[in-house]
């Protein structure tokens, strides 16, 4: 298998109210930094299909499903998103400034430029803990895609998104038997027993393969009808 040697380029680095956020090409791949931490990258984008997927089809069969996706990212949940005429209102909630300047008119606009256009979506700048507290809209669909996973966050504050008053303004953001999906870079058993514990029903992880280590994960959990 060929491996690429050369090095990464920085594009662009923002110093925001929540840190530092890199925006870097590697070889043909555009990656994400948040902190020094390695967010995303444009390689394959399956798991994020797939978390959209997978909350679609927990849905029943209503019209028009609101979704909010939490974490813009590459683009790759948001372009998936639009291309389902399945959706209604499609909200998107990033908190930093600089994502959303490199989709609008930067290198990432390529992966979003036709979904940013479409007129079901919106992006919100706001921070998606203080979102889920605040917020009086609902959803059907809840994909959060913000951290590498329940048990590895970004930054400390996102800890709260999973405790029990996180997910208890997560299933307040959902209309009944709506979905919330969450992104995993590996499996949380605990995590899992967190949903069950805060309320929610046919709690269940769906597996992304990956090539090396443990697949990538989306955790469902269905808001009561």
């Amino acid at each position: 298998m060929h491996t690429d040697t050369t090095a990464p380029v920085v594009l662009d680095r923002r110093e925001g109210p929540y840190g530092e956020v890199v925006l870097r090409r590697h070889g043909e791949l555009l990656q994400i930094i948040a902190n020094g931490c390695f967010l995303m990258d444009t390689s394959d984008g399956r798991s994020e299909r797939l978390l959209v997927d997978a909350a679609r089809d927990a849905l029943d069969d209503r019209r028009d499903p609101a979704l909010l996706i939490g974490g813009l990212g590459v683009g790759f949940s948001l372009a998936h998103a639009a291309e389902d005429p399945r959706w209604g209102r499609i909200s998107v909630v990033e908190r930093e400034q600089a994502i959303i300047d490199w989709h609008h008119a930067g290198p990432l606009a390529d992966l979003s430029g036709s979904a940013l256009g479409d007129t079901r979506a919106q992006i919100l700048h706001t921070d998606l803990v203080a979102y889920m507290s605040g917020a009086t809209e609902t959803y059907d669909a809840l994909c959060l895609d913000i951290d590498n996973g329940p048990d590895w966050t970004v930054t400390e504050g996102n800890n709260s998104l999973y405790s029990p008053a996180g997910l208890a303004a997560c299933k307040a953001r959902l209309n009944p038997g709506g979905v919330l999906a969450v992104w995993s870079a590996q499996p949380s058993s605990a995590f899992d027993d967190a949903l069950r514990n805060a309320g929610f029903q046919g709690v269940r992880t769906e597996e992304i393969p990956v090539a090396r280590g443990v697949p990538d994960v989306v955790h469902l959990g269905v808001r009561a009808a």
